[in-house]
């Protein structure tokens, strides 16, 4: 079968014909000549129908039926896309501000955390990333790729005639009256830019710990951790893990009036009211080890690292939850347990280590069944049959026995041995809960837990 959504498709064909029409009859027109009609149909289509109503020889491409139903999903805003591009056709170029602030709301709707434009042969794709997947939305002719661009990095700021070295910047835009942020990327690659905008939303940050689809054992042992008031408490995971979202939650938990909480932030993307949030700028001078090393001085109460990314980190990290504050912070690991162990491999002192860690939880996100259509697949998900994320997790509290096996920095089977001794439940145990209470398949929890 074709991979219609790469296909170019003359979307003015849905006004020409009735769109009506091929929606009732689950086909797509993709193009025409003055002899023929190429349209692409599926095992539902109604070809009979189809074949009597048109005089034109028809020449049939058969897809998969999920994607005629999506590329039939959102008509209205595909067909303005399409004729704002008719328009820029006639020699004027002004409409190429319309067009990207109309795909730009595109996205936002579908609740697109970033917007991909690739070349893919003679187009340009528009790629969605929705709930952690990219999914192609929208495709041009690719001779509108150096105008977009060039708007792009002219309202970030940007030179707009370089294409030959990465480039990055910020804008805001006012669609429909409310004001929304975006982060540029633009990268060299062998045939042309690849350009990258990430959406700036501030509902990520709306989320809090009641609301990221924790289990309830695992919400309630964080809740109740966070009422300390010195350590080091740590969210593991990769990149892309809902870690930032996360930390993020647990400060808004723990603001208040009588707490002085302070972030240190490559970048800071979202700003959190009463929280002192310090920007890294490294071409100012304000590099992530200069912040660190004067945090203390501010008399902070809570202090929020990015990330433990190295030895010098983590030894801040350690001095400051020794000397009376609650530090959180995130670190690349995939389990618990791991966490543990580069710790102990960034050469800090066990002792340190052992006396300081508090709590540390591991965690991913899994893709939730639609509410709507009982993972069947419809608009409301894009076809997906998943709408959404929830967190998985193992949440492992630092005892004393855990403190003894890290100050003598045993071996793992002598951890795995004493997590096993006291039912510790991992990242599979809390997938597989998910999976039995019909939240999300197993497939898509092995997708995320390394077995």
């Amino acid at each position: 079968m074709q991979n219609i959504l790469k296909t170019l498709i003359n979307y003015s064909l849905f006004t020409k014909y009735e769109k009506g029409y091929f929606i009732k009859n689950r086909v797509v027109p993709i193009l025409e000549d003055s002899i023929s009609l190429k349209l692409a149909v599926c095992k539902s289509s109604n070809l009979q129908t189809i074949k009597d109503d048109f005089s034109k020889i028809l020449n049939f491409v058969e897809v998969n039926e999920l994607d005629i139903l999506f590329l039939l999903s959102n008509l209205e805003i595909k067909i303005e896309l399409f004729l704002i591009l008719q328009k820029i056709n006639s020699g004027t170029d002004s409409y190429i501000k319309e067009f990207v602030e109309k795909i730009l709301l595109f996205a936002i709707e579908k609740r697109a955390s970033d917007m991909h434009i690739e070349k893919f042969e003679n187009r340009a794709l528009f790629k969605f990333r929705v709930d952690g997947k990219l999914k192609i939305f929208f495709v041009i002719e690719f001779s509108y790729f150096s105008q977009i661009s060039s708007y792009l990095k002219l309202l970030s700021n940007l030179d707009i005639t370089q294409i030959r070295l990465p480039l990055d910047g910020r804008f805001s835009l006012n669609i429909r009256d409310k004001k929304y942020d975006f982060r540029f990327s633009s990268m060299p690659t062998i045939e042309a830019e690849s350009l990258v905008l990430r959406v700036l939303d501030s509902k990520n940050i709306d989320k809090s710990l009641q609301t990221l689809g924790l289990s309830q054992n695992i919400y309630e042992i964080l809740i109740n951790n966070l009422q300390i008031s010195s350590g080091l408490i740590l969210i593991s995971g990769p990149t892309g893990s809902g870690k930032t979202t996360t930390l993020y939650s647990i400060l808004k938990e723990l603001n208040s009036e009588d707490k002085k909480i302070i972030t240190i932030e490559d970048p800071v993307e979202y700003k959190i009211p009463s929280i002192n949030q310090i920007p890294v700028n490294s071409k100012i001078g304000l590099s992530f080890e200069l912040a660190l090393k004067n945090i203390l001085r501010q008399d902070p109460d809570i202090i929020f690292i990015g990330e433990i990314r190295d030895k010098f980190s983590l030894d801040i990290a350690l001095q400051a939850s020794l000397t009376g504050h609650l530090v959180l912070a995130s670190i690349h690991a995939n389990s618990s347990l791991e966490t543990i162990t580069r710790l102990l491999d960034l050469k800090a002192d066990p002792f340190l280590i052992a006396t300081s860690l508090k709590l540390v939880m591991a965690q991913r996100l899994v893709l939730n069944y639609c509410i709507k259509c009982a993972s069947n697949g419809c608009s409301f998900c894009n076809f997906t049959k998943y709408y959404e994320r929830s967190s998985i997790a193992e949440i492992l509290k630092i005892d004393d026995e855990l403190s003894s096996l890290i100050f003598k920095k045993s071996n793992k089977q002598e951890f795995l041995n004493y997590l096993k001794s006291i039912n510790f439940q991992t990242l599979k145990d809390d997938g597989m809960l998910k999976v039995r209470e019909n939240k999300t398949s197993k497939e898509e929890v092995l997708k995320v837990v390394n077995i």
